[in-house]
C-alpha cells in the first residue's frame, strides 16, 4: 500500500532562504492563522520560531505582537 502526502501536513526546519522536510506532507499551518499553505506557495517563515506564515502581512504582525510581550 502506498502512502500519499496528499493532504497530509509536512513537518519543516525553517532555514534562511529554503526549508528542510523532516516529515512528508504538502502543507504546513500558518502560525497566526491556521490556514493551510502548500508547500510551493510557502514564501514567510520565522527561523527563530520555526513557524509558518500565509502573507507578508501576518508575518509581520507575528513579529509585532512578539515584540509587544
Amino acid at each position: 500500500m502506498l502512502m500519499s502526502n496528499r493532504d497530509r501536513p509536512a513537518k519543516l526546519h525553517y532555514m534562511p532562504y529554503n526549508f528542510r522536510m523532516l516529515s512528508p506532507g504538502d502543507h504546513v499551518l500558518c502560525a497566526v492563522t491556521g490556514e493551510k499553505i502548500r508547500l510551493d506557495d510557502l514564501r514567510y517563515w520565522s527561523i527563530e520560531k520555526q513557524e509558518a506564515y500565509v502573507s507578508a502581512e501576518i508575518s509581520v504582525q507575528a513579529a509585532l505582537k512578539d515584540q509587544k510581550a
